[in-house]
């Protein structure tokens, strides 16, 4: 039914952009430090493997549970299983702060993954539910620049409270507590928006009929590919300034997050140019950005030209999410939106997960972590290349 007695306020759209940033946390919160976890736990085999995966096992996580938080969404409804996330992803994440051994912290990583998939995904499909047409737009691209303007506070964050130790940062996850009283207080449980959709719409819905089944899938795959180039940055930045002879974690920290600046730059370019350009020519002009930005930040010699690679690289990045999620948004009605935005976000937290793998795979093969950068160059130039391709022979991309 068509709730009359509410209606959503500035306010109810920030307390639904603000969880992003708890998804933008298990990232960058701790990639300042991650280097000194490096050395923590050196004797663990394999461990430069294992110790990046504190920063992506959620990703991982959501990778796998996202489709699932949809369905249990469309079934249950929204609004109560967003804020029991935040109160177990709260306890979860403040937990390392107080275990040893790198298996105990990666199983409660895991817990923090289970937590993230359904604020992820519940806190997206409500503003596609309250909001519709170019107000939803802007609130789902807002999602991308509230995301990229915490991680240039969780980095600066992160960093320095790195300088007391690595466990410090983790404390920092208790601001779920503070997304649950939001939430709380500013929404309410969405509803069909129109009265023929009120049966099939309604919580216990689970029927898969008229799902967009070729056009998700096409976006998903997009989606992994993009989300690989998208996380390298956040996760690999800290990497690339120490390789340049940058020791401390809080200056690491703060220069990542003055590239990251970018985001949201691209993010606004994304706004002017959404409505005027189809899908496949946004895509082809973001996958150039990600490929020139890996090319400076693979060629350059020292920190302020490996600076401006970053800084490029996440304008193309900043423009990519929006571009993917309105794109995936824009085909899922109320019935299924649950689903349609889990499948989505499962497809780009595998990506995330899958960044550190990629990177680590290539720099091992091409001399190191500036040498992997140069092979992202290539690889983002191909999805470039793929978009132009694309956007002749397929009509959903073309359409925009």
């Amino acid at each position: 039914m068509i709730d009359h007695h509410h209606q959503p306020g500035p306010m109810t759209g920030i307390s639904l952009l603000l969880p992003i940033t708890l998804t933008t946390m298990a990232v960058v919160l701790l990639a300042p430090v991650v280097p000194d976890l490096m050395g923590v736990f050196a004797h663990v085999p394999d461990h430069e493997y294992w110790v990046p995966m504190i920063l992506t096992i959620p990703a991982l996580c959501s990778a796998l549970l996202c489709p699932f938080a949809g369905m249990l969404g469309d079934w249950f409804g929204r609004r109560r299983l967003l804020l029991a996330a935040f109160v177990v992803y709260a306890g979860v994440g403040v937990a390392p702060t107080f275990l040893h051994s790198l298996g105990a912290i990666l199983v409660s990583r895991v817990g923090v993954g289970i937590a993230e998939a359904m604020i992820y995904v519940l806190s997206t499909v409500m503003i596609g539910d309250y909001y519709t047409g170019l107000a939803r737009d802007r609130w789902l691209a807002g999602q991308t620049a509230f995301a990229s303007l915490s991680a240039l506070l969780f980095f600066n964050l992160g960093g320095l409270l790195g300088e007391s130790g690595w466990r410090t940062p983790f404390f920092v996850y208790a601001w779920a507590l503070a997304m649950f009283a939001l939430v709380w207080k500013y929404t309410w449980e969405p509803s069909a928006r129109d009265p023929g959709d009120e049966a099939a719409a309604a919580p216990h819905n689970g029927s898969w009929e008229g799902f967009p089944w070729a056009v998700m899938a096409m976006i998903a795959a997009i989606t992994i590919y993009g989300s690989v180039f998208f996380y390298t940055v956040q996760i690999q930045a800290p990497g690339g300034l120490a390789a340049l002879g940058l020791a401390s974690p809080a200056r690491r920290g703060f220069l990542t997050s003055l590239a990251s600046i970018g985001v949201p730059l691209g993010t606004f370019v994304y706004s002017r140019l959404a409505e005027r350009f189809p899908v496949a020519r946004l895509l082809l002009a973001e996958f150039l950005l990600l490929a020139v930005g890996f090319a400076l930040m693979a060629r350059a010699g020292n920190v302020p030209g490996f600076l401006v690679g970053c800084f490029v690289n996440q304008i193309g990045a900043g423009m990519l999410l929006p571009t993917l999620l309105v794109w995936s948004m824009s085909i899922l009605s109320f019935a299924i939106r649950g689903r349609g935005t889990g499948l989505w976000q499962s497809a780009f937290a595998f990506g995330q997960f899958l960044s550190p793998v990629v990177v680590t795979f290539a720099g091992k093969r091409a001399g190191g972590l500036l040498g992997a950068f140069g092979v992202l160059a290539l690889a983002a130039l191909g999805g470039a290349v793929a978009a132009l391709v694309a956007g002749r022979g397929s009509p959903a991309m073309a359409r925009g």
